[in-house]
């Protein structure tokens, strides 16, 4: 905290990502008016405390929508359709010693046809919806608000329910205190075994301990993460020794075009302060 304050002590305006900016740190940035949030959660920011003190908060809404819904489904047609391994087969001189003109080493499966369930249906959730009845699956969804109804077929379910039936489950809802630990033993065992679980949310979403031990324990096919936890990913990370488990380090939403939008809105909200007119506030 003292290299936070150091840093910002004359500040008027700052921009954070994944530097905390608590009560007690925003007291004593007397000159602070206006965070800038560079990204779309914002829960790294006491927007209570700081509304108290009269420093507007605004983060970036939309500008991974597409990169992190297309990053979902890499992560699931990797799982069913399996290309790295077989490539990795293929250089390791696999395919040359089968004699064969086509080899799997697992069995291969569309995605047309299966079910995907949804935990969270904002803007980013509904991009995987769209994109995941194009594919042909059927959607399941779920959130504390139930919106307009998007111009394709879903099903709302409660959370087990959602769990019990899909083939697949994702994860894009913000991190709550309601919600932090939510996928857990019980909700992972009650899974199908050849269910895939994926996150590209929040990593505290998901208890650590209890996927890995899913994934030991064979209650589910699989699990891709892009977040977890604590991150960078501690050595000492269970899920660091679990099979079936696909771990990359937070980049769902760092496609090129999406971290151009991401520093063109979020100067555009530093502009917009400026001017008196305050867009994309969250406090």
């Amino acid at each position: 905290m003292d290299q936070i304050i150091e840093r910002s002590l004359d500040a008027d305006v700052l921009l954070t990502n994944k530097t905390p900016l608590s009560e007690e740190t925003l007291a004593q940035l007397p000159q602070l008016k206006f965070v800038g949030v560079l990204a779309t959660g914002y829960n790294i920011v006491d927007v209570k405390a700081a509304r108290a003190r009269g420093i507007a908060v605004a983060n970036v809404p939309i500008y991974g929508t597409d990169a992190v819904a297309e990053y979902v489904f890499a992560l699931l047609l990797n799982f069913l359709r399996q290309p790295q391994l077989h490539s990795d087969l293929v250089h390791q001189g696999e395919w040359n010693r089968t004699n064969e003109w086509s080899f799997w080493r697992r069995p291969l499966a569309e995605v047309a046809g299966r079910t995907i369930g949804i935990v969270g249906f904002g803007r980013i959730g509904r991009r995987v919806g769209e994109l995941a009845a194009a594919f042909k699956m059927k959607v399941l969804v779920n959130d504390v608000f139930q919106g307009n109804p998007p111009s394709y077929p879903v099903a709302w379910r409660s959370i087990p329910e959602l769990f019990a039936e899909a083939d697949v489950v994702t994860l894009h809802c913000n991190l709550t205190p309601e919600n932090t630990g939510l996928i857990n033993r019980a909700l992972l065992q009650s899974m199908k075994r050849s269910a895939y679980l994926i996150n590209t949310s929040r990593g505290p979403l998901v208890r650590d301990a209890d996927l890995a031990e899913a994934l030991h324990a064979g209650w589910i096919a699989g699990a891709a993460l892009d977040v977890v936890t604590v991150e960078p990913i501690p050595a000492d990370n269970p899920l660091l020794q679990a099979p079936n488990l696909t771990l990359t380090p937070h980049i769902a939403w760092a496609a090129v075009e999406a971290r151009r939008r991401l520093t063109k809105v979020a100067a555009e909200n530093i502009a917009a302060f400026q001017a008196g007119q305050p867009i994309n506030l969250v406090n």
